[in-house]
């Protein structure tokens, strides 16, 4: 499996992947997805937000814009209140029903920032199909309905915001907000979605298909050396750092570079740079994070002073507070600056996550099912697991990543904390679905 996705979106010059929502690179990713789905006799399906389920037994009934499709190998059982019945890891069905919200699901995302590297998400989903390989190799009879998922634009690369599967399905993107995102060609969502073969017209929350998951467990590549440094192949996430993505628009007056005197410019670049070392300073000072990654100029032109400078604001931190802090701190010296600069400032709070503290039944009972020997890891960086917890209970496992680096090319896991990791999800969905 890991070969196969290693070519799909891969940019030669940097190394690095370009897997953005609904392109070409996403598409062959989804293909991929519902191929291993039906090598495995799963019941396939693609739900009214364009994630993409896998499910075993049958998928629960279908809500509106939901495209289920029998995979070949298998006969979909369905998931209904009335009962699936146990259901072997080979897919055959006992007598017996579990309650609705019994689903047990696992999975994460398949695309990525721009030329990032080849673990981060695609770990997840290649994980949960391998433990699935696994339970059957051990014989494992499944006593809950069992799914793995692949979330649709968990990175935010084209459109800015993260996690737009799951913030739709959780209820915490409307349909409207959803239909204003737009990429940086102009293209919104609806048109994209479209063009990639999905009605954008059934976008929305999905409160039906998420009640009936009774836990979801997302595993995926630790984004730090927290793992590397105590020499443990894999943790279990405690929580999720607040975090958000903050726009600055400094607006200047376009003008020549080389006749306009210093005094009569009203540049916005230097107001720019300025809040990028502000934001470094006032992160550093508090503990946190914070980071701008991307940033647009026009006219753009080497000879031309900039009318406007748009950044993005990336910032993180351990709790609510702290958080607050830097980013007023971060605004107030752009405000600042501008104003000695004669520079107009907006700053437009694109989106926002809270802090997210794991549910610790779950965890506590992964814990147990591994040993009661894993670490417990809080982390800055954002996951589905985090925005679906609000509505499911949910918990991450991490597999060790030696360099610490993510969202780069550089990002790395080693084979045998791979398959550690593989086995470690087997032996949770065994204990959460087996028992």
């Amino acid at each position: 499996m890991w070969s196969e996705l290693r070519r799909i979106g891969r940019d030669a010059d940097s190394g690095g992947y370009r897997r953005h929502a609904w392109t070409g690179a996403d598409a062959d990713c989804r293909n991929w997805f519902q191929e291993q789905a039906e090598a495995r006799g799963l019941v396939y399906e693609t739900d009214r937000n364009g994630n993409q389920w896998a499910w075993l037994g049958g998928p629960p009934p279908a809500s509106v814009g939901d495209t289920p499709t029998p995979a070949s190998g298998g006969t979909p059982t369905p998931a209904s209140g009335g009962g699936t019945g146990n259901v072997s890891a080979s897919g055959r069905s006992t007598p017996g029903a579990p309650a609705v919200g019994d689903a047990v699901v696992t999975g994460s995302h398949l695309d990525s920032v721009p030329d990032g590297g080849a673990f981060d998400g695609p770990l997840g989903v290649v994980s949960a199909f391998a433990a699935l390989d696994e339970l059957r190799r051990r014989g494992a009879e499944f006593t809950r309905p069992f799914a793995i998922t692949n979330f649709a634009d968990e990175e935010g690369a084209r459109f800015g915001l993260a996690c737009v599967g799951s913030r739709l399905a959780a209820g915490q993107l409307t349909r409207e907000q959803a239909y204003a995102l737009r990429d940086a060609d102009g293209v919104c969502l609806p048109e994209a979605m479209e063009a990639a073969g999905l009605d954008p017209g059934t976008i929305g929350a999905d409160p039906e298909r998420l009640a009936r998951v009774g836990a979801f467990v997302e595993l995926h590549v630790e984004q730090g050396r927290a793992l590397d440094v105590s020499g443990d192949p894999v943790g279990i996430a405690s929580a999720i750092w607040p975090h958000g993505r903050w726009r600055f628009d400094f607006r200047g007056e376009a003008n020549h570079a080389g006749t306009t005197r210093l005094a009569d410019r009203r540049d916005p670049m230097p107001t720019y740079a300025e809040t990028v070392l502000a934001a470094r300073r006032e992160a550093e000072l508090a503990g946190a994070v914070a980071t701008f990654g991307k940033v647009s100029v026009e006219p753009n032109g080497v000879n031309a002073i900039p009318s406007l400078v748009r950044g993005w604001l990336d910032s993180r931190a351990a709790d609510q507070a702290v958080l607050d802090t830097v980013v007023s701190a971060i605004e107030q010296a752009a405000k600042d600056r501008a104003q000695r600069d004669g520079v107009d400032l907006a700053v437009v709070r694109e989106s926002f996550t809270p802090v997210v503290e794991f549910g610790h039944a779950l965890r506590d009972e992964i814990g147990r099912l591994l040993g009661g020997r894993v670490p417990l890891l809080g982390t800055g960086a954002g996951h589905d697991a985090g925005i679906l917890s609000a509505a499911v209970p949910t918990a991450m496992l991490f597999v060790r990543n030696p360099t610490g680096v993510s969202h780069s090319p550089a990002e790395h896991a080693a084979e045998d904390d791979c398959v550690a990791g593989v086995l470690a999800l087997a032996d949770v969905l065994e204990g959460l679905a087996c028992s």
